[in-house]
């Protein structure tokens, strides 16, 4: 067996071989791009990959799999001997990674990219976002022109803003100079409503998300980006490393018989986790009684709302992947909170 490092980079990507003993075969630089990984790749014997988790190493690994290769795609976070290393740079990563994938695979902690399909599905709904995000960002640029000059816009439906907008008498100066903004907003919401409308549409489509859905709290928005980025609810050995896949897990430390725990870790989909989070958010303050609400006004009362808010969102995720492998109908019944 051979081992390969990869130290990916967006026009070049360093490699470096090593034999089954540990000695340097072959040091090289190759474009990233498919044809020259696939020609490199192909005509090679079976080897054992690594490369770091980034933006490009999905279909990397896909590719560099495809071509007959054990691929391992590690977290850089586990890798401190290139993040803090003295001497770093390219070709020096290459050969640590291949050391590292020689010595202990599961040192690495391999992580498990989701399919092409679910990649480009859950790029859909992140879309979407950045066209939220743009939208709102514009929205606040005009209501803040707007406050300078003595006028304020209420109400907070961002799809109905420019109509309330048009309501207010404002002179023509102050029009002229919020009319560039309030087209690009009108514009905006109307992508943004058939984004909507496609992405309800996919989800009457999948039943893991009519599934999710029945869960308080669980919208259709949050159910199908949960089904997206987990992909495969297998990989996971328990409902409860999920919590831990979004970064809900509180940093833990222990020494010599003394443990703490801190914040969450906030590792993963930074996307997901605020999407529980808001699904908590909404959970705590609608009028629907049920016993996950119950349970986190317990813990509001005895820690805080921030806390009682992320302890919610984690007890989310958890039962999300709890039903989607079981197969069971959501009860409102405390046995499911003990998941």
């Amino acid at each position: 067996m051979e081992y390969c490092g990869i130290d990916l980079h967006q026009q070049y990507s360093e490699l470096c071989i090593l034999d089954e003993g540990g000695e340097v075969m072959e040091r090289l630089r190759i474009p990233t791009s498919r044809t020259s990984l696939a020609r490199f790749f192909g005509r090679r014997d079976r080897m054992r990959v690594v490369v770091e988790a980034c933006g490009m190493s999905p279909w990397v690994s896909r590719l560099v799999g495809e071509l007959g290769h054990e691929v391992i795609v590690c977290s850089p976070r586990r890798v401190r001997l290139i993040a803090e290393s003295t001497l770093k740079n390219d070709t020096v990563d290459a050969e640590v990674l291949a050391r590292l994938v020689r010595l202990d695979p599961a040192f690495l902690k391999p992580i498990t990219h989701r399919s092409e399909e679910a990649q480009l599905l859950r790029s859909r709904m992140l879309v979407r976002r950045a066209l939220i995000d743009a939208r709102t960002k514009w929205i606040n640029h005009v209501r803040g022109i707007l406050r300078s000059v003595g006028y304020t816009v209420s109400g907070r439906n961002a799809d109905s803003f420019g109509e309330r907008v048009d309501k207010i008498k404002l002179p023509l100066e102050v029009r002229d100079v919020i009319g560039p903004l309030l087209e690009q907003i009108d514009l905006v919401s109307g992508v943004i409503g058939r984004c909507n409308q496609e992405l309800e549409k996919l989800g009457k489509e999948i039943p893991e998300v009519a599934h999710l859905t029945e869960i308080p709290g669980v919208g259709l928005i949050v159910a199908m980006y949960f089904v997206f980025t987990v992909d495969d609810p297998q990989r996971f050995r328990n409902s409860r490393e999920v919590a831990a896949f979004f970064g809900l897990r509180p940093s833990m430390r222990e020494s010599g018989g003394k443990h703490s725990y801190g914040r969450i870790t906030k590792e993963g989909d930074p996307e997901m986790r605020r999407l529980l989070i808001q699904a908590a958010h909404a959970l705590m303050h609608s009028r629907r009684e049920c016993s996950l609400k119950t349970w986190a006004k317990q813990i509001e009362a005895r820690r805080g709302k921030s806390k009682a808010k992320v302890a919610l969102a984690r007890k989310l995720a958890v039962l999300m992947h709890h039903l989607w492998v079981t197969g069971e109908v959501y009860c409102d019944y405390p046995k499911l909170l003990a998941a």
